[in-house]
């Protein structure tokens, strides 16, 4: 079986994710490594005992996900659940890779990008301002769509259901978006003046904003909205170095 270096990949990774620098509480990179071999990635959203197990059964032993483990000093101690984690990545000699912000952000890998493209917005201008830096885009759909068909385009677009939150305009032309947990950016969204928001979760807090603002939105699930960036990650190792690379989907809803 042909294997690649560890540490090829992870600078690999390094430099392509890593072009800004971003306020980001995860750590992002190399957080768990293995024995410096790698016969195959799994790229996923979290950080999960049942991602690592899928990913062992498919025979990787380098993890990419978009919510690594390690989230500021989260790893000063590890008991409980999160030893549980590492105690199975290091008795399966799995190493785990995390990009959190900056692969939300990224230009052409980011989930963001990726969304705005997979949804048909044109004219996209950036949106989400994170720590004084933009982390995602809103812009225009070709042609104005009735709301509920603008849920449907979610839905096939993510591959989840969709909530609809009918707070405004019945038809649909301009969106933002921020994928995951949004719900912060659903003020700018508002004085941005868009039709709709496009996000993946939101609490009362956002609720009664997009309420009050008359703005339309539309909730995905976290982990729907955030599996396009980690596909595509799946695919740039295939293409730049030949290693065996695949998403692995464990279609969470939420």
């Amino acid at each position: 079986m042909q294997t690649f270096s560890l540490p090829t990949i992870v600078s690999l990774l390094d430099r392509t994710l890593h072009a800004k620098p971003y306020a980001d509480s995860s750590n992002n990179g190399l957080q768990v490594a293995n024995s410096g071999k790698v016969a195959k990635v799994a790229c996923g959203v979290d950080s999960s005992l049942e991602f690592f197990q899928a990913a062992r059964e498919r025979g990787a032993n380098l993890c990419i996900v978009h919510h690594g483990m390690s989230w500021g000093d989260s790893m000063a101690r590890l008991t409980g659940l999160k030893y549980e984690l590492v105690r199975f990545l290091i008795a399966n000699d799995m190493a785990l890779y995390a990009s959190h912000i900056p692969l939300d952000a990224h230009p052409s890998l980011g989930n963001n990008i990726l969304l705005a493209r997979a949804l048909g917005l044109c004219s996209l201008a950036r949106f989400g301002c994170y720590h004084g830096t933009t982390i995602s885009f809103c812009g225009r759909l070709p042609r104005a769509m009735p709301c509920e068909k603008f849920q449907e385009h979610v839905a096939r677009v993510t591959g989840n259901k969709v909530a609809f939150l009918p707070l405004g305009v019945p038809r649909i032309r301009t969106v933002a978006l921020v994928s995951g947990g949004g719900a912060e950016w659903m003020e700018e969204a508002a004085s941005a003046g868009v039709d709709a928001f496009v996000t993946g979760e939101v609490g009362l807090a956002a609720y009664n904003v997009a309420k009050q603002a008359k703005l339309n939105a539309f909730v995905a699930g976290h982990y729907a909205t955030e599996t396009l960036g980690v596909k595509a990650v799946a695919n740039f190792l295939r293409k730049q170095c030949g290693v065996p690379a695949e998403f692995v989907d464990l279609k969470i809803e939420y």
